[in-house]
């Protein structure tokens, strides 16, 4: 079955994610997606306060910039909601955004270079290997966490380029990919995520997620044209998706048949009811897609 969530996006205060967690664990959507966006929210404890806040929903952070981030952080960070909430926590990790990162002091010469040597030290912290590592950016000396998962946990990682989707192959244990992403793009993702986990000698499964950016109610073209012009691609065909919610399931079936495992449904920036995008997800389009 493809898994099927939503986004709540970090344009919405952040008082407002009370209400959605709570309408999502009712409604039985699977996963609420959250973002860790320059300058809007904070990922990991906004994804602390969703999980506390509900029971079964699993919560999704896509993604964390690694240039923000001392890898020991984020290990530790990423071990506690493991920890205090197990099976319901993913955690996605990036490059973030280039120039936000060069807002902040944080951008690095080579942002591939970093992601590699985030996500194996990460990696080794969270299966509780004690680690001295000493590379161009993650520099650790007999580090170690005191309180690792209890079992095997899953890190993804953002990606866009080749470079970064065969390195999401090799050294992640899944991929996600933005709503700028079209079936035929999640087709040469999972070729070059292959050619990465081929070079890795790695067989166990890698999960792909894939944002659709989705509108549905009375404006629903109209706000979707709108966003796709915002972010200048209004000319690439096959994005997004408006409509009732056999429209958006029949676009979330080209995306799994395409190659993706999950499919989060990314409002538009200025969704009118964000609850009720999330019930329309998980009451309406859920029951449509196998």
């Amino acid at each position: 079955m493809t898994g099927l969530g939503a986004v709540f996006r970090p344009q919405l205060p952040p008082e407002r994610l009370r209400e959605v967690v709570r309408l999502a664990d009712a409604s039985g959507l699977e996963e609420l997606w959250l973002w860790e966006d320059c300058f809007r929210e904070g990922g990991i404890s906004a994804a602390a306060a969703a999980l506390a806040w509900s029971e079964r929903v699993r919560v999704g952070v896509g993604l964390l910039p690694v240039p923000l981030r001392n890898v020991a952080i984020t290990a530790m960070e990423a071990a506690t909601l493991y920890r205090l909430f197990p099976g319901r926590a993913i955690l996605g990790v990036g490059h973030g955004v280039q120039d936000w990162m060069g807002q902040v002091g944080a951008r690095v010469e080579s942002p591939v270079t970093l992601l590699r040597e985030h996500l194996d030290a990460l990696r080794a912290l969270l299966r509780g290997e004690r680690l001295t590592t000493d590379g161009r950016y993650v520099k650790l000396d007999d580090v170690a966490l005191d309180w690792p998962p209890a079992g095997p946990v899953e890190i993804l990682a953002g990606a866009t380029g080749p470079r970064t989707l065969r390195l999401s192959g090799a050294a992640a244990d899944g991929t996600i990919l933005t709503s700028s992403t079209s079936p035929d793009g999640v087709r040469r993702a999972r070729q070059l995520i292959d050619e990465g986990r081929e070079s890795a000698a790695r067989t166990e499964p890698h999960k792909v997620v894939v944002y659709l950016l989705t509108a549905t109610g009375p404006d629903a073209t109209t706000r979707l044209h709108a966003e796709l012009a915002e972010e200048g691609l209004e000319s690439t065909p096959d994005l997004g998706v408006a409509g009732d919610a056999d429209t958006v399931a029949k676009a979330v079936q080209r995306l799994a048949e395409a190659g993706a495992d999950t499919v989060i449904l990314q409002p538009t920036a200025d969704e009118p009811d964000p609850e009720g995008f999330v019930r329309f997800t998980a009451e309406k389009v859920r029951p449509l897609v196998p």
